[in-house]
């Protein structure tokens, strides 16, 4: 058990398949080692095995909040599902925000761990440190907007006020690969397919009740030396001051018009860096800034909420009127962001506004990811172009993508073989050429060409490509902590591990990476003893952040990746690829010199973890690699 400061010492371990549930606490040596949420949510499915079929019985699925969720931390809202992925296979995390995470730990809950597979569908009920499996048959089939009020009035609860409700819609149930799992407040575990295990498993929502009961920090005056210092960072960023900065006055869409501007927003599926470049091209009458955060907040904003003790507030609800085949649609919304924007918008060659808000709001319905959706229809324009994809969709065509959203979701049609994800379909199709996919999740907002750190960062990601593993734009565009050169690639894979092994931090924590804008490891420290009790150093904290990113490898490693595995689409690369054009003019991304440099950073030899690295970070669990740090190359173990 632990006594640390911000864990109820409480996970859940439900099993479906027998309709049990046990109670355990957490093991003190994990919770120092780990912290909480990714790091320790990771740690569990890796105890589960790598082997397992991840829409196998075997499968965990782990909803875990880390020692600063639902705390006075600013921006602690968050929560983080933990699995073996569908889409990627590799062990993935995928979070959300809101309120979800405060309120399982003001439910008296550090974790849910989930295991085996219901008879019938079922939903999770909890409430003062219990869990129930209750019928969800009478759910089953509803879209998730549906089943949240029907839960709503099911429970006599109040979402908003008292009630979380994460839950699937048709998407997770008919298992397409990359179904989300999604919140009251369309805040959505997206990535990874996590949406997919829970269908797999008959789980139909994880509905949690709870007043507002916020742990108390263990050093109250560390804590609160810490608080103020961060919020005093936090109200000084141009990124993050309440009301004032770019990220509280248009969101994450601020982004549109600055990656536009740099040629680094990938549009047309990346085959152009910028939708002047494609509009140049294609004579079209095509711009970004019609579906930007500015744009946004002057034509459709009707509302600014926001998350658990947040000040930010970068949430920013939508209200569009729609026509659609005839029908008018009305959508009200709080999930129009940057990358969701970007992929049903420039990446599908469309500056449709009010339809990608119809759109995000239908993904979110049918619980699948809005990034990938959308890129799998960028994908099937290409296809549909190059002839390789008869039932096809033509770029830009907003009503054929909003019914094309509709079949993914219901495995209907040419939907079902999207709804495998991008890997899947360029081997029935010979499609590879037309993929933006690393170990099979497509690419989000920032294009490699133009983003250096981005390249080495989607080919090193642990759970296929992936903007948030290392948030490196920050450095890039935002000059935090400081500026460099997006252009340039020397240095980049150092700067990626360093941010990877930062996010890995905060994402145990667990508390929005949006912070990072602001805050640093000296903040991060602080908050973290004055809570826990503990008294780690800046450069142990750091370490922790190192060990959850190498666990997450290592487990990659047994199942078979290593760095073959750490590439990008071949259009990014000199070799057969497509250079940037305008602000971008002739660029490629330097792969090879990246991870050379990366790996010797990290200490891993061609992508996999040696046992003496495994060994120096204090990693023990599982059988190692089978790999020395003197050895030239390396195969993973599963290749074997």
């Amino acid at each position: 058990m632990t006594e640390l400061g911000g864990f109820q010492d409480r996970v859940a371990r439900i099993d479906l398949s027998e309709e049990d549930v046990a109670y355990e606490s957490i093991d003190d040596d994990d919770a120092e080692k780990y912290i909480g949420a990714r790091g320790l949510g990771v740690k569990y499915v890796f105890e589960q095995g790598p082997d397992v079929d991840p829409l196998g019985p075997d499968n965990l699925l782990a909803f875990m909040n880390g020692p600063l969720s639902g705390t006075q931390t600013t921006m602690s809202g968050r929560i983080a599902v933990c699995t073996k992925s569908p889409l990627t296979g590799t062990v993935t995390d995928s979070h959300q925000g809101g309120w979800s995470g405060a309120r399982l730990k003001w439910a008296g809950f550090d974790g849910l761990l989930f295991e085996g597979k219901a008879d019938e569908p079922v939903y999770a009920y909890v409430e003062d440190g219990e869990v129930e499996l209750r019928d969800a048959s009478h759910l089953w089939g509803s879209g998730y907007h549906e089943t949240r009020d029907m839960i709503e009035e099911e429970v006599d609860g109040s979402y908003g006020k008292n009630l979380s409700i994460m839950g699937i819609g048709p998407g997770g149930e008919n298992q397409v690969r990359f179904a989300c799992i999604v919140n009251e407040d369309d805040r959505a575990s997206g990535r990874g397919g996590t949406g997919c295990v829970m269908g797999s498993k008959n789980l139909k929502a994880v509905v949690v009740k709870s007043g507002t009961q916020m742990p108390q920090p263990a050093d109250k005056e560390t804590f609160m030396e810490g608080h103020q210092q961060a919020m005093q960072a936090i109200q000084e960023s141009d990124v993050t001051a309440p009301n004032e900065g770019g990220l509280s006055q248009f969101g994450t869409n601020v982004l549109m018009n600055i990656t536009e501007e740099m040629d680094g927003l990938p549009t047309g599926n990346a085959r152009y860096t910028s939708t002047r470049s494609a509009s140049e091209d294609r004579g079209l009458d095509f711009d970004a800034e019609r579906v930007s955060g500015e744009n946004v907040r002057e034509n459709i904003l009707v509302d600014e909420p926001t998350c658990h003790s947040c000040p930010v507030a970068c949430k920013k609800e939508v209200e569009v009127d729609y026509m659609h085949k005839g029908e008018e649609m009305n959508v009200r919304m709080e999930s129009y962001e940057y990358e969701p924007a970007f992929s049903l918008g420039p990446n599908s060659m469309n500056d449709d506004r009010d339809s990608i808000a119809i759109m995000i709001d239908r993904c979110n319905d049918l619980t699948i990811d809005a990034i990938e959706t959308g890129n799998m229809l960028a994908m099937a324009m290409e296809m549909t172009e190059d002839g390789k994809l008869e039932e096809g969709i033509d770029w830009g065509d907003t009503e054929e993508m909003i019914e094309m959203i509709k079949k993914i979701g219901h495995r209907e049609g040419v939907g079902d073989l999207l709804a495998d994800g991008a890997d899947r379909v360029a081997e029935k199709r010979d499609a590879h050429d037309n993929s933006l996919a690393v170990k099979g999740q497509t690419i989000p907002a920032y294009d490699p060409r133009c983003m250096k750190g981005m390249g080495i960062g989607y080919a090193t990601s642990n759970r296929g490509a992936c903007h948030l593993r290392g948030y490196t734009p920050a450095a890039e565009i935002l000059g935090i902590p400081e500026k460099v050169d997006p252009y340039e690639y020397e240095g980049k894979g150092e700067l990626t591990a360093q941010f990877q092994d930062l996010h890995a931090i905060s994402d145990s924590f667990d508390i929005c990476k949006f912070n990072a804008f602001a805050e640093g490891i000296e903040e991060y420290v602080t908050q973290y003893n004055g809570m826990t009790g503990l008294d780690v150093s800046e450069d142990e904290l750091l370490e922790a952040g190192e060990r959850i990113y190498n666990l997450e490898r290592y487990y990659n490693n047994l199942v078979g990746f290593d760095g073959d595995d750490d590439s990008l689409p071949e259009r990014f690369l000199e070799e057969g690829g497509v250079p940037g054009q305008g602000a971008s003019e002739g660029e490629y991304c330097e792969l090879e010199e990246m991870k050379d440099e990366y790996y010797e950073h990290r200490g891993w030899v061609d992508g996999v973890v040696p046992d003496e690295k495994l060994e120096d970070l204090g990693i023990e669990i599982g059988p190692g690699t089978g790999i020395s740090t003197g050895d030239e190359s390396a195969a993973a173990p599963g290749d074997d």
